[in-house]
């Protein structure tokens, strides 16, 4: 069965690689372009994993993470964080709310694969 992630991030840029980084690796992507419209998809799918930003409009990243842990779907779904934050007390945040990880951007493709591969497997 593929794997589904869903990215949550208001570049289109950024989803648009995502999406294509990991649909090279086979797995389904769905994405969302801000916080609010990713916890739609949270509480009508389930996903494997989810790459979330953290600067977004409408709902940011830790904001999505609080309110997907609440569902029953998204307990235990691993969340990836993406930020430019390097910043402690961000990731400090983030692990809080219950992200998984967190990956510092820019990144570097390869590595995204790796990561996701890990976490997925």
């Amino acid at each position: 069965m593929e794997k589904k992630i869903l990215v949550v991030d208001d570049s289109e840029s950024i989803r648009e690689i995502l999406k294509s980084l990991l649909e090279e690796e086979n797995f389904l992507v769905e994405v969302a372009e801000d916080g609010l419209k990713g916890l739609d998809k949270v509480k009508s799918n389930d996903y494997d994993l989810i790459l979330t930003d953290l600067h977004m409009p409408n709902l940011d990243g830790i904001g999505f993470i609080n309110e997907a842990r609440k569902l029953e779907n998204c307990k235990r779904t691993p969340i990836l964080f993406l930020t430019t934050e390097t910043q402690q007390e961000a990731k400090d945040k983030a692990k809080e709310a219950g992200a998984t990880g967190w990956i510092i951007k820019p990144f570097v493709p390869a590595k995204i694969k790796s990561i996701v591969n890990r976490v997925l497997h």
